[in-house]
């Protein structure tokens, strides 16, 4: 390749990352006294050349920088820098902490760092690997909570818990390099940092995650895997088109951490694997909130939710007056969220209760207190003492 046209592919490369991808990226750098000095400062010249190309600030790519050391140090949160000039100049200024290898106190920060919903959210962990201490309990929280973990450690590391703790596949999550050579990784790393911006919104029972089309559909497909981390199911899989920027996983366990692949596959050029963790919603059932508005001396209005309309067969409301009337009940389709029960008496009050029958055959129900207004019209006190010591709620 003659120099020019070599320089015009680094210009063009740079281009395609500047603006590639939006996303959290905490970096946790081992400032401890097992890091020699030469060690520390390739670390930060490696990082510094990593990170030369992105796009900074909202919107593009957020940096911080955690140190580890006897107690953490949060150099600089991830809304510092909007600017490479800055960030450059800030991580020139890192000073080496020395002191104990304290990274547990330092993943606990880290967890409160990385709480931004809706952005990919990465961990870089840049350690020389020695004696890191009881990291995989703090290391599964954070992924649980949507964080991926990529590491870079010297040859000397402990490879056994790092294995344990990085977000798989390991052959391009995990680096143990020796820090004279370390520049090799640069473009690796830096391309499963992009293909971790991989965006994810959950509730208790789906999935939906979004990516940066990298395919056309007439460059290739996408190959796509699934499993919760504790395999408790069979692993899902899905083919999809090269022009797909998005799925949707269903039919997944509320509250269960589960980790998605994904591999563009084409025949112009090879393309790491995207991954990422999420963790589900807790399971949340039909009527979850019912509430009473529009009541009059003969009507109230009772509304229920959330709407579940592939999981609710029928919606039941049965009410009757305090302390003894008459229980009357209505049955409305799945698609209802509220109803205007009427011929009520005035100044009375009624226990009012909507059942759920799911398709599963289970039934969840939840009740509320409501008040009648007087037959004048005027809103009924609710409270206990102009009820005889009965509150309407």
């Amino acid at each position: 390749i003659l120099p020019w046209s070599r320089a015009f592919l680094f210009s063009l490369l740079l281009f395609t990352v500047l603006n590639c991808c939006e996303g959290d990226i905490l970096l946790l750098l081992d400032s401890s006294g097992s890091v020699a000095n030469y060690e520390f400062s390739r670390l930060l010249h490696f990082t510094a050349e990593l990170l030369r190309p992105f796009s900074l600030g909202r919107g593009h790519v957020r940096v911080g920088l955690l140190q580890v050391g006897t107690t953490p140090n949060l150099k600089f949160d991830l809304d510092v820098h909007n600017s490479q000039e800055s960030l450059q100049k800030a991580l020139q200024s890192v000073s080496h902490l020395q002191g104990d290898t304290n990274t547990v106190a330092a993943l606990k920060v880290a967890q409160r760092l990385l709480t931004e919903k809706n952005v990919p959210k990465v961990l870089l962990w840049l350690t020389d690997g020695v004696q890191p201490g009881d990291v995989d309990k703090p290391m599964t929280e954070l992924k649980a909570q949507g964080v991926s973990v990529l590491i870079i450690s010297t040859v000397h590391g402990n490879y056994q818990v790092l294995q344990r703790v990085v977000t798989p596949p390991l052959e391009s999550h995990l680096y143990s390099v020796d820090i004279d050579n370390i520049d090799i990784i640069t473009e690796d790393l830096r391309e499963a940092i992009i293909s971790m911006c991989v965006v994810v919104h959950l509730t208790s029972h789906s999935a939906v995650l979004q990516w940066r089309p990298i395919l056309r559909a007439d460059s290739g497909y996408y190959e796509l895997w699934y499993n919760s981390i504790l395999k408790t199911e069979p692993e899902g899989r899905r083919t999809l088109s090269g022009d797909s920027s998005w799925v949707e996983l269903t039919n997944l366990q509320p509250d269960t951490t589960y980790t998605a692949s994904l591999r563009p596959e084409s025949n112009h050029r090879l393309f790491n694997t995207l991954s990422v963790d999420f963790t589900t919603l807790p399971d949340v059932l039909s009527p979850a909130v019912v509430s009473v508005s529009d009541s009059g001396p003969h009507q109230i209005r009772v509304s229920w939710g959330p709407l579940q309309l592939a999981r609710v067969q029928r919606y039941t409301v049965e009410y009757g007056a305090i302390p003894s009337g008459h229980v009357q009940t209505v049955t409305l389709d799945s698609h209802k969220n509220s109803t205007l029960l009427t011929g009520l008496e005035p100044g009375a009050q009624y226990l009012v209760t909507v059942s759920a029958l799911h398709m599963n055959g289970k039934e969840i129900a939840m009740s509320v207190r409501a008040c009648t207004q007087e037959a004048t019209n005027k809103p009924l006190d609710p409270s206990p003492a102009a009820n005889g010591g009965t509150s309407c709620f």
